[in-house]
């Protein structure tokens, strides 16, 4: 009997739900997967409280309710002065993940080639391979993490068709520049290729640092479709409400992968997102700074302990290299860590094709009350040069 499809070879399970049972398991505080523990604002869940007493519990829409395609046609606008058909170019989607799974399933074909910033979240690889494109790396190396633009040049072949960015970028934390971004821009015009563009962090840079979405710079408004979702703007992670805007063209083959997957999902909570994106400046500024804050916590925390601490520019998430503390593999590291010192952590490695690149560099999330980031540093203090 066959168990599972050659798709599916070398996927495995996802290294986030391992090293959250691992975390459950153990009584670990989980510095891993990158989700808030704590909830956003009191307001949008009464709105989803009352839609879900309002009646509001159907199948809404397939590419989502009228008044959250217009809330993120609106925020387009006001963010980015983008000026998006609500009824064409929006589709709403199960959380940002079936976005991009639906967008490469939608626009790449066998044998594609899809140049990726490397590390990857690990979705973009499943799904690549689900569609059965080519995965072609960059590399981000540390200790900057900036877009080598060379090699972005030399990953371009005759069998490329799509680049699958990410900016803020997860892992690493880097906010690509405009210069970085108008190099991608160029490839892109010139190889006339569609970019798919997760910017679901689009909110969280730091250190005055601008998100700049691509979709901006000249030529490629016709062929980029941006990603996001309202998860990680308003900590409802578990809501699962994305969305992704374009071209008509691009929208439509999205929805057109995305139809037979959920259809649709969250009626009740659409229209709480929608409001959740009319939210004003402070708020968005708030949660920033909060965000900031709790990056210098923990990344001055690591410091001082002995890691080498990469500092982001956004997004949830600070990397380490581990190796000043005698360690040298983060898989194993990450594996040993809840029972060492009952913190969990996520390995780069996992996220590489070039793997030795990423071998030493550990990922901690931030997105966590204070008390919890220094709950995990003090249980961290155990960890000295040359190990426990």
């Amino acid at each position: 009997m066959k168990t599972s499809s050659a798709r599916l070879t070398g996927l495995g399970t996802t290294i986030f739900a391992e090293m959250s049972a691992l975390a459950l398991r153990t009584g670990a505080v989980n510095l891993g997967q990158g989700f808030p523990d704590t909830d956003g604002p009191a307001e949008v869940v009464e709105v989803a409280v009352d839609a879900l007493r309002g009646g509001r519990n159907q199948y809404p829409p397939g590419t989502g309710v009228p008044e959250l395609r217009h809330a993120i046609a609106a925020h387009q606008k006001r963010f980015y002065g983008l000026d998006v058909d609500p009824d064409s170019e929006v589709g709403v989607t199960t959380g940002a993940t079936e976005a991009i799974a639906s967008a490469v399933l939608g626009l790449v074909d066998p044998g594609d080639e899809v140049i990726v910033l490397e590390p990857y979240y690990d979705s973009y690889v499943a799904v690549i391979q689900m569609a059965g494109g080519v995965r072609r790396p960059v590399t981000l190396r540390a200790p900057d993490f900036r877009l080598p633009v060379d090699e972005l040049r030399a990953a371009v072949s005759p069998r490329t068709t799509a680049i699958l960015l990410n900016s803020p970028h997860n892992p690493t934390g880097t906010v690509l520049r405009r210069e970085e971004l108008a190099a991608i821009a160029e490839v892109a015009v010139e190889h006339d290729l569609v970019v798919i563009s997760d910017e679901v962090y689009e909110h969280l840079t730091f250190d005055g640092i601008p998100h700049i979405p691509i979709t901006t710079l000249p030529g490629m408004a016709e062929r980029t479709l941006t990603i996001s979702s309202g998860g990680k703007s308003f900590s409802f992670t578990g809501w699962k409400i994305g969305w992704a805007t374009g071209p008509a063209e691009l929208v439509r083959a999205m929805i057109g992968a995305k139809q037979f997957l959920t259809y649709t999902s969250g009626s009740p909570l659409q229209p709480a997102i929608a409001h959740a994106l009319g939210a004003d400046d402070a708020y968005f500024d708030e949660f920033r700074a909060q965000l900031q804050s709790q990056r210098d916590l923990l990344c001055d925390g690591l410091a001082a302990i002995g890691f080498e601490v990469y500092v982001p520019e956004g997004t949830y998430f600070a990397t380490t290299d581990i190796t000043p503390l005698g360690f040298d593999d983060g898989v194993e590291f990450c594996r040993s860590l809840p029972e060492r010192a009952g913190v969990v952590a996520i390995p780069h490695q996992v996220f590489y094709d070039h793997v030795d690149v990423g071998r030493p560099l550990v990922r901690w999330a931030f997105c966590k009350q204070p008390k919890v980031i220094e709950e995990a540093l003090e249980r961290l203090s155990v960890l000295t040069p040359t190990g426990p």
